[in-house]
């Protein structure tokens, strides 16, 4: 059975920073796509970090490139997401993911991921 577990969420200051775990329970890690997404209240989720397991490679949408890490510890099955120099904007409901099957090439369309953690809150005040 696959469970997907995030922590890390909280409150912060802006400017502040986070760091997110998604702790995966699943047969195969290797040669997965794991992405994290939010949702903020009246808005559609969004993709903002994935990572390929397999060959590392990584994306980010365009509003946190440069402020956070998608990063993987293989060995404990767990990727993270370092969120830096955190803005009110970022404030959301932020999930893992994971894709079904072969994934080598790292995607951030929610339409591409089978399998969905129950979220972990991120408030940012100004």
């Amino acid at each position: 059975q696959v469970q997907l577990v995030e922590s890390g969420g909280g409150s912060v200051q802006a400017g502040g920073s986070l760091r997110l775990t998604c702790a995966l329970s699943i047969y195969t890690y290797s040669s997965t796509c794991v992405g994290w997404f939010r949702q903020a209240p009246g808005y559609d989720r969004e993709g903002v970090a994935s990572l390929s397991t397999g060959n590392g490679g990584t994306v980010y949408a365009d509003s946190v490139k440069g402020r956070f890490t998608i990063s993987q510890d293989s060995s404990k099955r767990t990727v993270y997401l370092q969120m830096n120099n955190l803005k009110p904007e970022d404030a959301a409901m932020y999930y893992c993911a994971l894709t079904r099957g072969f994934c080598n090439v790292p995607l951030l369309a929610v339409s591409q991921y089978t399998y969905w953690g129950q979220g972990t809150q991120v408030t940012v005040s100004s």
